[in-house]
């Protein structure tokens, strides 16, 4: 899709389930997914505080800086990129809503902690 502007998503590539949704994303995608630049928050820590970004919570919540240089991060990160892809805009949407968001934030937030504990990586 020409004419996208970059988004640039801080995500843990040593999250074997991250790996897999930024693979499941780029096929779905198409040819937004050129308009996508990943970049692992394990390896770039000095970017991240450049850009006002604790590294722990980059670790701990999806982040997605905008070509203005506005970090969305959580729910709204994952609301920003799944706008770009024509079958995850009605999830995104539904992300959104009031009375859903919060629920998902907190299930989200629990889901990220018990996951980097097990992999004995949780700051």
């Amino acid at each position: 899709m020409p004419g996208l502007d970059t988004l640039k998503v801080y995500y843990d590539a040593d999250c074997p389930i991250c790996r897999r949704d930024r693979a499941r994303y780029e096929r779905w995608a198409g040819e937004a997914a050129a308009s996508v630049e990943w970049i692992d928050v394990n390896h770039h820590v000095e970017r991240l505080r450049e850009r006002g970004v604790d590294p722990r919570a980059a670790l701990l919540s999806l982040h997605v800086e905008d070509a203005q240089g506005r970090i969305a991060d959580g729910l709204d990160a994952y609301i920003l990129l799944m706008r770009r892809v024509p079958r995850l805009r009605p999830l995104a949407w539904l992300i959104g809503l009031p009375g859903v968001k919060p629920l998902l934030a907190w299930a989200y937030r629990r889901w990220v902690r018990r996951r980097l504990a097990r992999q004995g990586r949780l700051p």
